[in-house]
């Protein structure tokens, strides 16, 4: 008897109660009902839905199949697992309060029927559904199909739809095109190829972690639209790395992401005396390279957040070194970097991605402009307010359409700037060589002498007059001229007052004369000689020939 277990009177009594009671459960319930739970169970549906949809299912047959419009109900036994379908009608008092025939009847005809019938009740007629056949078995099986996806996809959205931004474990069940669907236990996830790294591929079987970014309702496949590329998944990467983050010591204050490319999260400690960027970093780095690992080698900046915007905007434009950073519009959240020259490309990043990063995680508009940009930009705007002349350079005949094409390509638009480029710049402009640069000297040097010239012709009233030698002179003459006038016609003055008069209106005038030939260089010889009329050179001449 070794082996062998002999369990006494009231255990054995207890095993053989206990499975006649399974056997009539099963019995007392129908095959087509047990059908029915482990469908509910698998669809994770209430197995009531189930039945509604078969009995409903019945009635439309049936009444596609007698071709009637009557008010047809279907029924499941449980026990039986029979289906029947019948035909109710609402019993009224007499034929004038009969509003419907079809699905009204009088209480004489009802009680004949179904005697002690009453007004407001209604009475069943059952149709018989054995000769329905193989098309209303069709139907049937459409319309279970259709109520149980509708139910199933009701549950499913009442699983999920209050979970959006949450971190699921899912398993890889497929790949769809260029989707992924993901098994996510009560449903299936669909994860699109804008919500995926570049960086990464899966295969079938694979455990990941996803973020739930909605439940749709309306899409034909699975609703529950899932993401990789989800800021969210970096920041529960870091809750699980870091524990820091996870006792709210450190605090993650903003994330910027572009999947498999680079993220930019900032970080603020609560506690003084922890680092929150080497809380994340972890010792050697540890920690953030397990995070890196799980992204596949996505690049990481952890910044630590700053309540000052231009002291943040410093740290989140890093790797590059910032010159100073300036608020221009604080209603519209822009701000002015100004960077080295050497800098700028680094700031900016590869197409864009540094200061678009920067922005995203700031959540300001930011406007990089190297040491070189503004001080340009800050030499125009003084020329604005100074009122400067901009004349086009189109006004300028003489340097040739050819000339005027390269110059305006060049970015080269007005006179003034043409003036103030060097030799050197305009060689760099492509077609512009040494022939081409002294032909642009001449035409802006004739530019600027004709336009002096109008600005003489055109002088304003008040404006001092500059003499030159050869008019001082004649002025000298004049002045003589008036004095000996003013002799003759002074009677009452002596000669000796007269020719003192003279003398010094004389004196004045040659020194007039002189000072003005010495500030142009010209010697009181040589602007005697300019001052001898033709004749009196000839007659000077002969006296010296004579």
């Amino acid at each position: 008897m070794q082996g062998f277990f002999l369990f006494p009177a009231p255990y054995s009594l207890y095993f053989n109660t206990f499975a006649k009671k399974r056997v009539i459960d099963s019995m007392a319930t129908s095959a087509l009902y047990q059908s029915i739970e482990i469908l509910s169970q698998e669809k994770g549906i209430d197995p009531g839905i189930v039945v509604g949809a078969v009995e409903e299912a019945i009635a439309l047959a049936t009444r596609k199949f007698y071709k009637t419009q009557e008010n047809m109900r279907g029924e499941l036994n449980k026990e039986t697992g029979e289906i029947t379908a019948y035909v109710y009608k609402t019993v009224v008092a007499d034929e004038d309060e009969i509003e419907d025939p079809v699905n009204q009847i009088t209480l004489a005809e009802a009680s004949e029927l179904a005697p002690g019938v009453e007004v407001g009740s209604e009475i069943r007629m059952y149709r018989d559904t054995s000769p329905l056949g193989r098309i209303a078995a069709q139907l049937a099986k459409q319309i279970i199909f259709q109520k149980v996806r509708e139910a199933e996809r009701d549950t499913v959205f009442q699983e999920y739809a209050h979970r959006e931004k949450e971190v699921l474990t899912a398993t890889v069940k497929r790949v769809e095109g260029q989707d992924i669907i993901f098994d996510l236990g009560k449903a299936e996830a669909r994860c699109p190829k804008r919500e995926q790294s570049r960086l990464e591929q899966f295969s079938v079987g694979e455990r990941v972690r996803v973020v739930l970014l909605k439940v749709d309702r309306a899409a034909k496949g699975p609703q529950v639209i899932v993401s990789r590329a989800a800021p969210e998944l970096v920041q529960n990467l870091f809750q699980s790395e870091v524990p820091e983050i996870y006792d709210n010591t450190v605090v993650i204050r903003a994330i910027a992401r572009e999947a498999g490319e680079r993220t930019k999260i900032a970080v603020q400690s609560r506690d003084k005396d922890v680092d929150p960027v080497g809380a994340c970093v972890g010792m050697k780095g540890m920690r953030v390279q397990s995070i890196i690992r799980e992204l596949r080698g996505e690049k990481i900046d952890i910044i630590e957040f700053s309540e000052e915007i231009t002291t943040f905007a410093e740290k989140a434009l890093q790797p590059a070194k910032v010159s100073r950073v300036s608020i221009t519009d604080l209603g519209e959240k822009q701000l002015e970097v100004i960077v080295d020259d050497t800098q700028l490309s680094l700031a900016i990043g590869k197409k864009g991605q540094n200061v678009r990063l920067a922005a995203k995680l700031l959540g300001w508009k930011i406007d990089i402009k190297s040491e070189e940009e503004k001080r340009q930009e800050v030499e125009q705007q003084m020329q604005a307010l100074a009122g400067g002349p901009t004349t086009p350079i189109e006004q300028v005949s003489e340097l040739g359409e050819t000339i005027i094409q390269k110059l305006v390509a060049a970015g080269i638009t007005t006179v003034e700037a043409l003036a103030d480029m060097t030799p050197e710049q305009l060689e760099e402009i492509p077609g512009i060589g040494e022939k081409t640069l002294e032909k642009i000297s001449v035409a802006v040097r004739h530019y600027f002498g004709h336009f002096e010239e109008g600005e003489a012709a055109e002088k304003p009233e008040g404006e001092a007059e500059v003499l030159t030698a050869p008019a001082a002179v004649g002025t000298a003459e004049a002045e003589l001229e008036n004095a000996a006038e003013v002799l003759e016609e002074t009677e009452s003055a002596s000669a000796e007052q007269a020719e003192k008069k003279l003398d010094a209106a004389s004196k004045s005038s040659v020194a007039l004369a002189e000072e003005l030939a010495e500030e142009q260089g010209v010697t009181a010889e040589e602007q005697a000689i300019e001052n001898v009329s033709p004749a009196d050179a000839e007659e000077s001449e002969d006296e010296g020939g004579a």
